[in-house]
This record gives C-alpha cells, structure tokens and sequence, in this order.
C-alpha cells in the first residue's frame, strides 16, 4: 500500500508528507521534484516549452512507475486528478487523502512562500485568489472522487494534518 497526498498548491502535501513518511518508516516521493530530476529543469520551463498537456503524460507515466511500489508517501502535483487514469493507480495501489485549504489560505501560503514559484507556475496567467478559486472549482469533484480522507487544513499545523491523518491511518486498519 502507498499514501498519495492530493491537493492543491500550498496545502501541504510535500511538509505532511515527509512527517507522515518518518512517522510510518516509509519512503518520501516528492512528484514534482521527480519530474524536475528527471527533465533536467524546472516545471515552468517544461511546461513554457512543452505545455500542460506534455507535463500531464510525465506525470501520469511516473505515477504509473511509483504505483508498482509499496510502502510510500506521495506527494502528488495539484493537478494529478485531472487525469482520470491517475486516480484509479492511485485507489487501486493505495489510500489517497486530499489537503484541503480554503481560496484565501491557499493564496496566503503562495504569497509567503515566492522561493518556489518556478515549481508552482501559473495555471492561468496569475497567482491571484480568482485564479485559484476557478481551478478549485474544476478540481474538487476529482478530489473528492479520489479521496479516501479528507483533511481541511486552514487552521492546522503541520504536526497536526500529519497526526491526523495517522489516526485515521490506525483506526481504518490501513496500516
């Protein structure tokens, strides 16, 4: 079994990860940064050069690759779910649990954390809280599809996402 992380951009899914993966003796995956090691540049440069839909088939070839593993905690990019293949690799080799944070959090978090922009490119054209809400607005029924659990992270820390998420871990008989 794995655990894939979902979510949108600055929920979380990378820093709980990492806590849930030392927590679980488990491997960390960070997807974006596998995809980054493996094209040699940065997500936006792909994208810029390649586009979206290049950068989707990467992704859904990796995801295809990590599924073939076990005992894992996946960070997956925002928009894996935007592949409905992806969703079945991830329910079929493992539980999925969606990071939610409202608009305004999401957008919060971004503003304070501009080192990584490169790896969070614009979806369309801007980082602003318009931007997120529309592409939330596409992508939560596929989280919703996807997800096992879902943890709304707005008010929570780090420690207390991951610790959560290990209680329904426990309880669920999934470890």
């Amino acid at each position: 079994m794995n655990l894939y992380l979902v979510g949108y951009r600055c929920t979380g899914k990378t820093s709980v990860g990492r806590l849930l993966a030392e927590a679980l003796v488990w491997t960390f995956v960070d997807m974006d940064h596998e995809l980054v090691a493996e094209a040699g540049i940065p997500i936006e440069d792909i994208v810029d050069s390649q586009g979206w839909k290049y950068f989707r088939e990467r992704e859904a070839q990796l995801l295809e690759r990590l599924s073939q593993a076990t005992k894992q905690v996946i960070s997956t990019g925002g928009g894996v779910v935007t592949v409905p293949e992806n969703i079945a690799t991830m329910r079929g080799s493992g539980k999925v649990v969606w990071l939610h944070a409202s608009p305004a959090t999401i957008g919060a978090r971004m503003e304070a954390d501009r080192s990584t922009a490169g790896q969070r490119p614009p979806l369309h054209g801007n980082d602003s809280v318009v931007e997120i809400e529309e592409v939330l607005a596409e992508r939560v029924p596929l989280y919703d599809e996807a997800m096992h659990l879902q943890v709304e992270t707005d008010d929570l820390s780090l420690e207390e996402v991951a610790e959560s998420i290990m209680r329904w871990l426990k309880t669920s008989h999934s470890i």
